[in-house]
């Protein structure tokens, strides 16, 4: 389909016959001889003098000419654009940062999976992310990963293959040996300055109890809580273990997930974390805005080249020789 973006620029079409009408005739003072016979000569070639001005006389092919490339200009400033067929354009309406625990805990072989065997926990926890962010296709993800400190692996993006290569690529005890739950929801509040939508959701996997955070886990949740964020905590690893380190704060986790509005799950192998994730799902479903526009694709450069084309045939047309089928002068009078 093809539209004019400034069709008012037609109104431009007449101007030309307005000039022609109105406009008086270019006149100049050129040197002459002046003879005491003028008055005889010109009774001899049987003309009358006046005052006027010399314009030459045009063929119809030239009034023609000349009005098409007019026509052509003045189609080009109406800026004609073709609409191209419509697209959709998705935008995330909600960020998502995953905070991943990978401190030495992380490399327990307790995690069970789907044929029954054993691996790591980390590992466990990685052959599930993959499908999960699969489905969130269309939203902003970040990835934090956390041991005695937390660090952004990959800032908010909607490129969620980067996002799960880091992943596969972080190993454990890479942050640390020990677990800073806090520190990582501070770091995930400062990610989220940066948004602009209004939805924010944290999804926080640990397998331990805080025991090197610099700031309360559940002081930073209430700050989480004013600025908005929703935190959803699942626990990886044994609650009843013996070593108190290893052992996943159920309690903890618990209240990190209240003061947000959130929720806490608990998985302990592939199964339950799949399912684990199918409930945030339907929990929290994935938000995208849609925005349909038509690409327009501007076409003012075609009449504006055919107007140049024929502007250089009527000019070489003029400067032929005179065949005869180039019209005469006429004087045309002047006010």
């Amino acid at each position: 389909m093809i539209d004019f973006a400034a069709p008012l620029a037609f109104l431009l079409l007449p101007l030309p016959l307005l000039v022609w009408w109105l406009a008086p005739a270019h006149r100049e003072r050129v040197r002459a001889v002046r003879v005491p016979f003028f008055q005889r000569l010109v009774e001899a070639m049987g003309v009358t003098p006046g005052a006027g001005a010399v314009v030459l006389a045009r063929h119809w092919w030239q009034w023609l000419l000349g009005a098409l490339v007019w026509s052509l200009i003045v189609t080009a400033l109406a800026r004609p654009e073709y609409q191209g067929d419509a697209v959709t354009l998705q935008k995330p309406a909600r960020d998502l940062i995953l905070a991943v625990d990978i401190s030495g805990s992380m490399e327990q072989a307790d995690f069970a999976t789907g044929n029954g065997d054993k691996i790591e926990r980390l590992a466990g926890v990685k052959s599930v992310l993959e499908p999960f962010l699969e489905g969130r296709e269309g939203e902003r993800v970040a990835l934090i990963v956390f041991g005695s400190k937390a660090f952004v692996q990959a800032p908010l993006t909607t490129d969620l293959d980067t996002v799960l290569e880091l992943m596969q690529q972080t190993d454990v005890g890479m942050a640390g040996p020990h677990t800073a739950l806090g520190d990582a929801i501070g770091l995930a509040i400062r990610q989220f300055e940066t948004s602009e939508v209004e939805q924010r959701l944290l999804i926080l996997l640990s397998d331990g109890s805080d025991t090197a955070s610099s700031m309360s886990p559940v002081n930073a949740a209430a700050i989480a809580a004013q600025r908005q964020v929703k935190i959803l905590t699942i626990g990886v690893g044994d609650p009843q273990s013996e070593d108190k380190e290893n052992r996943v704060d159920v309690e903890t986790l618990q209240a990190i997930a209240r003061r947000t509005g959130g929720q806490f799950f608990f998985a302990n192998d592939e199964n339950a974390l799949a399912a684990v994730y199918k409930q945030i799902d339907a929990l929290a479903p994935k938000m995208v805005d849609s925005e349909t526009y038509r690409p327009r694709h501007s076409l003012a450069h075609w009449p504006l080249g055919l107007a140049l084309l024929l502007g250089l045939f009527s000019l070489a047309a003029r400067l032929l020789p005179d065949k005869g089928w180039r019209a005469a002068t006429l004087r045309r009078p002047t006010t």
